[in-house]
């Protein structure tokens, strides 16, 4: 993945919860999220509607971590109350609950992947193993002087091994398989005033290059780690097959937030590492180079948590301020593949009449609310008399309490489809005269481009044009009303690519 090549766009916002969102995870199917109301909130992942079997009330304080087993079929969540709870998460009802023996806060829960094992961390200053099948608590794992604050992936991803984090500011790794000495490795000071957050990599191989431990029968990890230090930190976790020999090295410092560091995950797929941090930003980063490819901007207050969707494509981050935001991730080159793509493939039933929205009728609207499957909506959109020009007008607030569209998924699936058909390049209007693709000219300038660039939006912009529109003092999207979350642009190399090919037949 290009460095500067990658682009994340706002895809939605979720904002039930009362107080601050504390915890964040998807399966392949849900998100999940957590809270200081007390409560767990399930989302399906199409439209983003709550699950009929949601909000999940089972504890009685603070909410602070959830997590999914790797089938995504058991949810496990951990509270100030003391307790672990189990939830089946296609009925929501729990299938066990577990409790340090102190029956102190519940900072972080986590499965192994093979799913026999759950580890949880206390303000009493230990860890639990639990064996899953049977709920029993296998052995309490003792060493850290201060509250365990590891907040994920506190599993190796072969489950031999825990690594843990306290306020202290040290990273501990235990045995979790092999039935070793509990203590494998210790790394003091790992970050200044406390350790907030450590996660593996999912992507892990042989270590015959990893220093003095290199050789047959090593797997070397990669972790990343986060703290009050501001700082993300990545290490190498070299581990002897069997466990019983631990080394773990830092690898590099990624240094950009200006205030500590509250949450970190990878990508499924190994090739991006996000960052949360009390400065209320995102940072994305290659973990490979170490060098940070984007930074977001939009929530309030803190971020506290973030975690990649399965196809590495979708972050979710969750703050203070009571929200979740949910983060399209692509690449330029992606997005003008789709475009090409999606010309190629015009689907009649889709995009209705194949024309442009603002020249569609009342019925035209009705059809295509029909073929979204939400033909419940069809007379207020007449009693309205919405054609497609009121619809490119619609918002949130206008579909809710104009024309009675209450469910937040309805009303978030037709604005996302009316994009799609809106800004589908074979319904763009073209120039009869010189034969233009509309997505070739500038939306501020109509000209066509010689330096396209991606702004935060999502759209594409001559680079002057839209650097000139900020520096007015203009703070929202040309083309959406919305405030621009970045002033970073990314080179839209593809399409400067094709245009430079127009212009030269």
């Amino acid at each position: 993945m290009a460095e500067s090549n990658l682009v994340c766009s706002l895809y939605h916002t979720i904002g039930s919860h009362t107080s601050d969102v504390n915890g964040v995870c998807f399966s392949k199917n849900t998100l999940a999220t957590c809270s200081a109301d007390k409560t767990v909130r399930l989302w399906g992942l199409e439209d983003f509607g709550e699950l009929s079997c949601s909000p999940l009330c089972g504890h009685t304080y603070y909410v602070h971590c959830c997590t999914f087993s790797s089938f995504g079929t058991t949810l496990a969540t951990c509270s100030t109350d003391g307790k672990v709870i189990l939830w089946d998460v296609k009925t929501g009802e729990k299938k066990g609950v577990l409790q340090h023996p102190s029956k102190t806060s519940i900072r972080v829960c986590a499965f192994s992947a093979d799913f026999s094992l759950l580890v949880s961390g206390s303000d009493d200053e230990t860890l639990c193993v639990w064996e899953v099948s049977t709920r029993r608590l296998l052995r309490s794992l003792q060493g850290h002087e201060a509250s365990v604050a590891t907040m994920a992936g506190c599993f190796t991803p072969d489950s031999s091994c825990i690594v843990s984090g306290s306020t202290k500011g040290d990273l501990r790794v235990w045995d979790a398989k092999y039935g070793h000495g509990k203590n494998l490795a210790v790394v003091l000071n790992a970050h200044d005033l406390g350790v907030t957050c450590c996660v593996f990599s999912p992507i892990f191989g042989t270590a015959e290059d990893k220093g003095s431990m290199a050789g047959h029968g090593l797997v070397h990890h990669l972790l990343a780690s986060t703290g009050q230090d501001n700082l993300v930190k990545l290490w190498d976790f070299v581990s002897e097959v069997g466990g019983a020999t631990v080394q773990v090295e830092l690898r590099a410092e990624l240094c950009g937030h200006t205030g500590p560091v509250m949450a970190c995950s990878f990508s499924p797929n190994g090739k991006l590492l996000a960052s949360g941090s009390i400065d209320k930003t995102l940072r994305l980063w290659n973990p490979a180079s170490g060098q940070c490819l984007t930074v977001i901007e939009a929530h309030t207050r803190y971020v506290v948590c973030c975690a990649f969707s399965h196809d590495s494509k979708m972050l979710a981050s969750g703050s203070n301020d009571r929200s979740v935001m949910l983060w399209k991730i692509t690449t330029a080159d992606e997005i003008i593949d789709d475009l090409i793509d999606a010309s190629a493939e015009v689907n009649d039933t889709v995009l209705t009449r194949v024309k442009p929205l603002d020249t569609w009728s009342v019925d035209d609207v009705c059809q295509w609310l029909e073929e979204l499957g939400l033909d419940q909506y069809t007379p207020n959109f007449r009693d309205n008399e919405i054609d497609g020009t009121e619809l490119l007008t619609l918002k949130q607030e206008t579909l809710e309490h104009s024309i009675g569209v209450g469910a937040l998924g309805h009303r978030n699936k037709i604005l996302r489809a009316r994009g799609q058909i809106r800004d589908h390049p074979s319904l763009q209007k073209q120039d009869s005269d010189s034969g233009v693709h509309d997505e070739y000219l500038c939306p501020i300038t109509r000209e066509i481009m010689k330096d396209p660039v991606i702004a935060s939006d999502g759209y594409t912009y001559e680079r002057s044009a839209i650097t000139s529109w900020i520096e007015k003092g203009k703070d929202r999207s040309p083309m959406t009303n919305a405030v621009l979350i970045s002033k970073q642009f990314t080179p839209n190399r593809s399409l400067k690519m094709l245009i430079q090919r127009h212009l030269q037949r």
